[in-house]
């Protein structure tokens, strides 16, 4: 990854700017830790080569190289793109524990991780479509992503 990427700032609009340009699923998840239906939301069998972003800020968020089927109804992910971009919370809403997981710069509410995934990891960042935006491998040059490019060569 190039120092361009690395030092790339990605920062959090303010509350009026996201709530312009984001839909109501979209705000609700992001900003107020909804979680989207299981299996009827855009990225859950979704195939394209390219990344995720968070829908917020932008920063690299997951590869779809890592992205693999669970059969819990969201993408999941075996790994970051970019580890330093997530941030993971104790979670205790639901009675029990979880590892919530969200955008380092967007404080964006993307999903959970859990140990029950693939090799060589073990984990599945299940994460909600509605935290997230794709940019197709054959745009990231364009989108501003281009040190990315490399991992689709």
């Amino acid at each position: 990854m190039s120092d361009s990427t690395k030092t790339k700032k990605y920062s959090k609009p303010s509350l009026e700017e996201i709530k312009s340009k984001l839909t109501k699923i979209q705000y609700d998840v992001t900003q107020k830790e909804a979680t989207e239906p299981p299996f009827q939301n855009e990225f859950h069998d979704h195939e394209e080569e390219g990344i995720y972003v968070d829908i917020v800020s932008g920063e690299p968020l997951f590869s779809s190289l890592d992205k693999f089927d669970s059969g819990c109804g969201w993408p999941s992910f075996s790994k970051p793109l970019v580890v330093n971009h997530i941030v993971e919370k104790s979670d205790h809403k639901l009675f029990v524990e979880r590892t919530e997981v969200r955008s380092r710069h967007g404080d964006s509410h993307l999903g959970h991780v859990f140990d029950d995934g693939p090799g060589p990891t073990g984990l599945r960042y299940c994460i909600n479509s509605a935290s997230l935006r794709f940019i197709p491998k054959e745009d990231l040059e364009k989108e501003g992503y281009a040190d990315f490019l490399g991992l689709f060569r």
